[in-house]
C-alpha cells in the first residue's frame, strides 16, 4: 500500500513507541500504535486495510494519512542451488540524500532454516579491492524501513516454503556501521519478540572494521552479533586490500574487540577472504594466530573469493585447507564457508547490481 499523499505518515521502519505516538496525534488510542506495529512486522500486511483489528473508520483514515513503502522487485535471479537473488528498486525518502536507488538482498534456503542477506546501504564507501560492490561507490544510506523491507519481502515471497529457522545477516551492499542509527532502528524491530521476533543468535552485523561503530555497537543494549571482515594477516597486506585500515589499523581493531563485551553464548567471527598468492600462505596463517591471540572467544570464517571482473584468483581447495589446518591445530577454531548463488553473481562480494537480459552480466550504474 503506498498512499498518494506526499505530506503522509511512512509506517514502515517505525519503533512500536513511534506508532504509539502517532495514533495519538491522531486521537486514537496509543494501543493502535502496537496493533499497527505487530500487523507491519509479525503478520506481514502492508495494507493498512488489511488490519482488520483497526476500526474500520481508522483504516479509511490511515489509508489517507499514512503510507508503507515498499520497494519494487525489479527482477530475481534463481540459482542452481536453491538461492534467489532479489534485486530492488528503491523509491527516493523524505529525506534530500534517498534518492532512488537499487539494492540487493538474497535469500538462501537449507535443510532446516533460511538465511536471508541484506544490504545497509546502496553500494559501498570502503572500497575493498576483491569486492564487486566497491565497484558501486556510496549511492546513499538505507532507511531502516529499506532494510527491514529486505526481510520481510523474501519471507512473504517464499512463505509456503519456510523452515522453522531465520537467519539474518548484514553482509549485502554498504558498511553498516556506517549507517548505525538506522541499521539499529531495523535491528530492534528485527530482534524484538513482538515484532519480526528474532533471537540475536541468529542475527550477524558484518563489519570491515569501523572502530567508533564496534565500540558504539557494544553499548547497544538489543544488538545482533559481530563478525570483522579481515582478510589480511598484516597492516601492510591490509592496507593494499582494505583501505579502511589505514584509518582503523589492526592494533586498534584487535584493541576494540578486546573490550567488546560478549554475552555467555557468543564469540567474535573474523571472516577471511582467500585470496589465491595474496594472503593464502602458511605464514599468514601463522600470523592470523597471533594476531586474534589476545582475544577471549572467536572463530574464523574462511571464504573462498568469488569470481568477479577484478584482477584476483580464488586459492586452491587443497591451500585453504592448509591454512585452515594451521589455525585449528593452534587453537583456532576454523571453518570453510562456500558462498551460495555464486552462478547469478549472489554469492559473497558479488553484489553490484548485476542484471541478467539474456545478455552478458554487466554492472549496473558503476561510479
Amino acid at each position: 500500500m503506498i498512499s498518494d499523499t506526499q505530506n503522509s505518515m511512512e509506517l514502515l521502519g517505525k519503533s512500536k513507541e513511534e506508532l504509539r505516538e502517532f495514533c495519538v496525534a491522531l486521537g486514537e488510542p496509543a494501543f493502535r500504535g502496537a496493533q499497527i506495529y505487530h500487523a507491519l512486522y509479525a503478520e506481514t500486511k502492508f495494507d493498512v486495510r488489511q488490519i482488520t483489528n483497526l476500526p474500520s473508520a481508522l483504516r479509511e483514515r490511515l489509508a489517507k494519512e499514512a503510507r508503507v513503502t515498499l520497494p519494487e522487485v525489479k527482477q530475481r535471479f534463481a540459482s542452481a542451488d536453491g538461492s534467489v537473488r532479489y534485486l530492488f528498486g528503491l523509491p527516493g525518502g523524505e529525506e534530500k540524500l534517498a534518492r532512488p536507488a537499487s539494492v540487493e538482498a538474497v535469500f538462501m534456503p537449507s535443510e532446516g532454516r533460511q538465511t536471508i542477506c541484506i544490504s545497509t546501504q546502496a553500494g559501498c564507501a570502503v572500497d575493498c579491492h576483491f569486492c564487486l560492490t566497491a565497484q558501486l561507490g556510496l549511492i546513499r544510506n538505507l532507511t531502516a524501513g529499506e532494510i527491514l523491507a529486505q526481510v520481510l519481502l523474501p519471507l512473504e515471497g517464499h512463505k509456503g516454503q519456510l523452515a522453522p529457522q531465520t537467519n539474518i545477516v548484514l553482509m549485502g551492499q554498504g558498511e553498516p556501521l556506517l549507517n548505525f542509527e538506522p541499521v539499529m532502528a531495523a535491528m530492534r524491530i528485527i530482534l524484538d519478540p513482538s515484532g519480526l521476533g528474532t533471537s540475536p543468535k541468529h542475527v550477524t552485523l558484518s563489519t570491515s572494521g569501523i572502530v567508533p561503530g564496534i565500540e558504539r555497537l557494544a553499548q547497544e543494549k538489543v544488538r545482533p552479533k559481530l563478525a570483522i571482515s579481515l582478510n589480511a594477516s598484516n597492516d601492510e597486506q591490509r592496507d593494499a586490500l582494505m583501505p579502511i585500515n589505514k584509518k582503523y589499523p589492526l592494533p586498534l581493531l584487535i584493541s576494540a574487540c578486546k573490550e567488546y563485551p560478549l554475552r555467555t553464548w557468543e564469540h567474535l567471527t573474523f571472516e577471511y577472504v582467500m585470496l589465491g598468492g595474496i594472503n593464502d600462505a602458511k605464514e599468514d596463517a601463522r600470523r592470523v594466530v597471533r594476531l586474534l591471540a589476545p582475544l577471549k572467544s572467536v572463530k574464523v570464517n574462511l571464504i573462498p573469493w568469488n569470481p568477479g571482473e577484478l584482477p584476483y584468483r580464488e586459492s586452491s581447495p587443497e591451500r585453504i585447507e592448509e591454512f585452515r589446518q594451521i589455525l585449528v591445530e593452534r587453537g583456532v577454531p576454523a571453518f570453510v564457508r562456500y558462498s551460495r548463488g555464486r552462478d547469478v553473481m549472489a554469492a559473497c562480494g558479488q553484489l553490484a547490481l548485476l542484471q541478467i537480459d539474456g545478455a552478458p552480466l554487466s554492472v549496473v550504474s558503476p561510479r
